[in-house]
């Protein structure tokens, strides 16, 4: 340019540069001759000179990140009209990924709740991310580059618990919701459709329905309903039949969802994906709608309710002598509570002596199953629950009313696998095996109670699930199969079609069939197991954080993992067996004290620590 650049400042270069419409003009002039133009040319055409600090503006201008002119080898080009749309088109998606990605750095480092569908689709789908490897609990867990950067600046580490805090301070994460609820039929209740299949159902409910004609009428029987107060889906009631010879008959009412819900209909279909309710500590979730499970599905007082009843003839030791399953209706005379009903049993009034007669079968029945070897380990048990954010411990004691309905729901299941087995039925039958348990004089060296069970309890196998009849070790049955709850757990709901299908004389499923249904639920039951126990662990956490300074009497109950002085220790103020590390050479009966030595709720850690007295 015949001028050294240093001899020119940044005024003379501003003034010397062509505006945007020396810029165009420039442009269609080369655009319209298809040819290319050196420096010199330029500057002439854009600027009307070809001055050197004109030149040197134009060149300036030329190497900056611009749209209209490719300079290559000191040869400038004029840009098609399409590449100078896609650049600007580009440029402006550059410009707002840069405020995105800027309000996102922001968003992570004020942690102050967002309103996810303000965000912009990319970072939507990080939360989602972030959220599913937290519900996972997989550390392993690949997120996306540009996400993991964006922590990093953040100074957020990708690891489960971090993140969790991170959502929860965000307001995407619910601080006590199970990390194993995300992505289940749980986490978001029932669709609108369903809702609305489920209120249709409720209003046809009161009419006559394919098959009611053939119901037994047994509404004249004073049968009643007994649960815990805040129970509102009632599906079992009993009853006594005195009858003329003399004799007892015990009748056992079950809840018949199956007369409104048609096999393979969408609520069917999602009450088998969720296998059965869930209980929570703030709460249940229900398998079917509430409006369904507590209205016309439930066994209501003084309401005319369908009915599955099982009636079953008891001989002198307690062994079944003769039964008989039927579809029914009931009227429940009474709802009494647990504490109404042991209140009844233990005072055994004249004009409610049915009760109290009741107890004494089932006792009988009891004892039977005791002499077959089934195993009685009654004890109180604790649960963490927390309604309207208080935190209180629900402590259930096995009263005879308890022990009773039990009982009773024991031989319904019994009556059920006797039939199925008669049948040669496919059921989802429920089995256990033998186990190898502590000889009478090892047991009798342990105090009876928590020490002894849990000698016993650590002997046991895990319960199966079959299509055959098999023997359950720890009920003392040679068959078994659940049926008493058609409302809250679907294999029992299955196990009353089965039945109907042998009453209607109709086809019922084959054993292959079965196992595949029984596939299906079964894995979403065990899901529920893993959500519950969870949900109970999390909350336990939290109720040692209100308790930090407390200590406790325990009993040491057995080693957990002995090279870590990890043992399992009995809680009695809150009816729960706890692990604890424990002093070494600690024996089952030793007194302890427990305290608090470290405890995260959000991060999933409890610490125990159990020393001597």
């Amino acid at each position: 340019m015949g001028v050294f650049p240093w001899t020119f400042d940044e005024e003379d270069l501003v003034q010397a540069s062509p505006n945007c419409r020396d810029w165009g003009e420039a442009w269609v002039l080369i655009r319209e001759s298809e040819e290319t133009i050196d420096l010199a040319g330029f500057t002439e055409l854009a600027c009307g000179t070809d001055a050197a600090i004109s030149k040197a503006a134009c060149w300036l201008a030329l190497h900056r990140d611009q749209d209209f002119f490719r300079l290559k080898q000191g040869v400038i080009q004029a840009r098609p009209a399409s590449e100078i749309r896609s650049r600007r088109a580009e440029r402006r998606m550059q410009i707002k990924a840069e405020r995105q990605s800027k309000r996102w750095i922001q968003v992570l480092k004020t942690r102050q709740p967002v309103v996810v569908h303000t965000l912009d689709p990319l970072h939507q789908t990080w939360i989602q991310s972030m959220q599913e490897l937290v519900g996972e609990g997989d550390e392993g867990a690949q997120l996306d580059a540009q996400l993991l950067q964006s922590l990093k600046t953040a100074r957020v580490d990708a690891n489960a618990c971090d993140l969790r805090h991170l959502l929860i301070q965000l307001g995407q994460w619910d601080e006590h919701q199970p990390a194993s609820m995300t992505g289940t039929p749980w986490s978001n209740g029932f669709s609108q459709t369903l809702l609305l299949d489920a209120s249709q159902l409720v209003d046809n409910s009161e009419e006559m329905l394919p098959g009611d004609e053939h119901r037994h009428d047994l509404t004249a029987q004073a049968c009643v309903t007994i649960d815990d107060a805040e129970t509102s889906d009632i599906d079992d009631a009993i009853a006594l039949e005195r009858r003329q010879d003399g004799s007892e008959r015990l009748w056992i009412h079950i809840a018949d969802p199956g007369r409104l819900i048609p096999e393979g209909s969408p609520l069917d279909l999602e009450a088998r994906r969720r296998g059965s309710s869930l209980y929570l500590s703030r709460g249940n979730l229900p398998m079917f709608p509430l409006e369904l499970s507590t209205g016309p599905f439930s066994l209501r007082t003084g309401h005319r309710n369908a009915a599955w009843s099982t009636w079953v003839d008891l001989d002198q030791h307690g062994d079944i002598s003769d039964f008989g399953i039927l579809r029914s209706w009931v009227t429940p005379r009474y709802r009494l509570t647990y504490e109404d009903a042991d209140e009844l049993i233990d005072f055994a009034p004249p004009e409610e002596a049915d009760l109290s007669d009741l107890h004494q079968l089932l006792e009988r029945r009891r004892r039977w199953r005791t002499d077959q070897g089934a195993l009685q380990m009654d004890l109180p048990e604790g649960r963490i629950r927390c309604r309207d954010g208080e935190l209180s411990v629900q402590v259930t004691e096995p009263g005879a009313s308890r022990t009773m309905v039990a009982e009773a729901m024991i031989l319904a299941g019994a009556v059920a696998a006797r039939f199925g087995s008669t049948h040669n039925l496919a059921l989802p039958y429920r089995s256990q095996l033998s186990a190898d348990l502590p000889s009478a004089n090892e047991l009798e060296q342990l105090p009876d109670g928590a020490v002894r069970f849990a000698a016993i309890k650590r002997c046991l196998s895990r319960g199966l699930m079959g299509t055959q009849p098999s023997p359950h070790f720890s009920l003392g049955l040679n068959a078994y199969a659940q049926a008493t709850s058609p409302i809250r757990r679907y294999g029992d709901l299955v196990v009353q079609r089965q039945i109907a299908a042998v009453i209607n004389a109709e086809t019922p499923l084959s054993e292959e069939s079965m196992q595949e249904l029984i596939d299906s639920f079964d894995s979403a039951v065990r899901e529920g197991l893993t959500i519950s126990r969870e949900d109970q662990r999390h909350w336990q956490q939290v109720w040692f954080e209100h308790h930090q300074t407390h200590q406790w009497p325990v009993d040491f109950l057995r080693w957990l993992r002995p090279q870590d002085r990890l043992g399992l220790v009995r809680l009695d103020d809150l009816a729960m067996d706890v692990a604890a590390e424990c002093p070494a050479g600690s024996v089952p009966g030793d007194g302890l004290v427990l305290k608090v030595d470290q405890v995260d709720s959000q991060c999933d850690q409890l610490r125990l620590l159990a020393v001597a007295r």
